[in-house]
């Protein structure tokens, strides 16, 4: 697996960075099928091996990669995502890259998360689009990991002393920075000890990586400061839970493909058939947007989630929200995806959510109209007249409609689906087996 003369230059650029900052480690970073960050590290000494022949691994190790009869996999180490990571020490300094997986014949692994969101960028390339993506990411601070001691009790944009972690996300933003991650705006959430940090719009695939590592520095910042930082959706009942919303757009060059002058929300038919396509394919793309048994938790009327296929303008509970126009800021006008959570695989999150829209785009999918009220305020009739689909309220529900979709087959290949819903049936099946306090309390000394 020999390097190509185009990424000559990448490659001379990581071997000088090493020399220059006196790095001793490089990490070489990939995700499992469910996105759970994974590493390697090698020595200085073994990095032009690897970025000229791989690195092997037992694939049969990793969930969701190889069977015990297919074990050997490669990772190809990405020069241009070599950064130094900066909670590390400065002298013999450590550095992190992305890799993707391949077969030891040097072909892309059909079941790297990775290479699923490139074969779609791919795909949207050949249609003349890139896709760029702003996600605004929500995470909690508790005392520990043990429970979920807050650390503070302030609400949405509240600043100290109820903001108990207005450190902890500078510090967080600063590293971020650090690492080459531009950071649009943080803040104190809604929740008690819950904040959100935006990252500015990039194109996918560097904000996928981008996702992962984020995720990575919020818990690093948080440990050495002695608290625990956390991605679940819905740690807390009855507050708000933790979303990932995606501030999506395609761009034909320099040209916004969503934006219209002449229409009342700016938006083109590309973006209205872009959110058709979310629309009809949200359901099937759950497992992915909302992988676990707690991310349903946080998907109930009443916390700004969305529970049914809907968009609005305006309305903070709809499955896509378009963003109010600027004048003089048509290359913003975006829509935004509000469903996912951060404890996604973000490659496969971006991927699905990409090709739901090329599929709108493609198949010039109509957009029904916008729902202007709070959509559990309509009469059954209403909401079958209006033909508003029920989103899954449950993993066990997104799993049925992830094996009866076609498109996602198409999306993610039939190892990756395979993958998805091996993993998540013994998950459903697990937590459907537990007895509950809930039970326990409601029932035992009734029944």
């Amino acid at each position: 697996m020999n390097s190509s003369p185009q990424d000559t230059g990448s490659r001379e650029h990581v071997l000088r960075a090493c020399r220059e900052n006196d790095v001793k480690f490089i990490r070489l970073w990939f995700t499992d099928i469910l996105g759970m960050l994974k590493s390697v590290a090698i020595t200085v000494e073994e990095l032009e091996h690897a970025l000229d022949d791989g690195i092997s691994f037992d694939g049969a190790s990793i969930e969701g990669f190889a069977r015990s009869d297919e074990t050997d996999m490669v990772l190809a180490p990405d020069p241009a995502t070599f950064r130094l990571l900066p909670w590390r020490p400065r002298e013999q300094a450590v550095a992190r890259m992305f890799c993707d997986v391949r077969e030891p014949s040097g072909e892309p692994f059909a079941g790297d998360p990775r290479w699923v969101l490139k074969r779609t960028l791919a795909r949207a390339a050949e249609a003349g689009y890139t896709f760029y993506v702003s996600p605004e990411i929500e995470f909690f601070y508790f005392r520990d990991s043990e429970g979920t001691e807050a650390l503070d009790d302030g609400g949405y944009f509240d600043l100290t002393p109820l903001d108990g972690g207005t450190d902890l996300r500078r510090e967080t933003v600063l590293t971020l920075e650090e690492m080459g991650i531009p950071v649009a705006l943080s803040h104190h959430e809604a929740a008690p000890s819950q904040h959100e940090i935006d990252l500015r719009h990039t194109d996918a695939l560097t904000m996928a990586d981008s996702v992962m590592t984020y995720r990575l520095v919020v818990k690093e910042v948080a440990l050495q400061h002695g608290v625990y930082a956390t991605f679940m959706p819905k740690p807390l009942q009855g507050e708000n839970g933790s979303g990932m919303h995606l501030q999506v757009s395609l761009f034909r060059g320099e040209e916004n493909a969503f934006f219209e002058q002449q229409d009342e929300l700016r938006l083109s038919n590309v973006a209205r058939c872009y959110m058709a396509g979310l629309l009809r394919h949200a359901p099937e793309m759950m497992v992915v947007t909302n992988q676990w048994v707690n991310s349903y938790k946080r998907l109930i009327p009443g916390f700004e989630a969305p529970t049914y296929a809907t968009w609005s303008p305006k309305n903070h509970g709809d499955l896509v929200r378009v963003p109010e126009h600027r004048p003089g800021a048509e290359l913003s006008t975006r829509v935004e995806y509000r469903v996912p959570d951060a404890a996604c695989n973000p490659y496969l999150a971006l991927a699905v959510v990409l090709a739901a829209g090329l599929e709108g785009i493609e198949h010039e999918y109509p957009l029904a109209a916008a729902v202007e009220r709070d959509v559990r305020g309509f009469t059954p009739e209403e909401l079958e007249q209006r033909g508003l689909r029920l989103l899954p309220n449950s993993l066990g529900e997104a799993v049925a409609a992830l094996d009866q979709s076609d498109f996602m087959r198409d999306v993610l290949g039939e190892h990756v689906v395979r993958s998805l819903l091996e993993n998540k049936r013994q998950e459903w099946s697990t937590y459907r087996s537990q007895i509950t306090q809930f039970e326990l309390d409601s029932y035992l000394s009734v029944l």
